[in-house]
């Protein structure tokens, strides 16, 4: 009997058929939780990453509605609300209704969110590039290449 039990004692456990630090979700929530604070050290002022999407979206496109800004952002109908209330308390953006349809509104930049937005580019740019810094170019060529085909 005690050969059995010394023979258990070496037996190396199986492996368990759900590792977490191996599923594509948790390392995917590492790595944003990794460029959401190097965001935070470094975008410059008190701004949220879904309140920059929005900005540089707006700088980008030029005015459009707030359910098309949630969309081109990733943003659900409660969230973009939320962030175009916050940004127009700000004085970063403002509404004004559609020329050509007069039930909707258009969301804009204001001058002083058109002045952030180009302010903070490089800042952002700088951002993505220090996320990426433990990749060589074609890795970071490649893992773009991924994320957008998992889009």
């Amino acid at each position: 009997m005690a050969r059995s039990v010394t023979a258990k004692k070496n037996v190396k456990p199986a492996k368990p058929p759900y590792v977490l630090d191996e599923q594509v979700g948790f390392i995917l929530r590492q790595v944003w939780q990794r460029h959401s604070a190097i965001f935070s050290r470094d975008i410059g002022v008190n701004l949220t990453p879904t309140q920059w999407a929005a900005l540089s979206k707006l700088a980008e496109t030029g005015p459009c509605s707030q359910n098309q800004l949630g969309r081109l952002t990733a943003m659900d109908v409660a969230t973009i609300k939320g962030v175009i209330d916050r940004l127009t308390a700000r004085g970063l953006t403002e509404t004004s209704q559609d020329p050509e349809d007069g039930r909707r509104l258009l969301v804009s930049l204001t001058r002083a969110g058109q002045q952030l937005a180009e302010k903070l580019a490089p800042n952002a740019i700088a951002i993505t590039r220090e996320t990426l810094a433990p990749l060589d170019a074609k890795e970071r060529e490649l893992l773009m290449a991924l994320l957008n085909k998992l889009r």
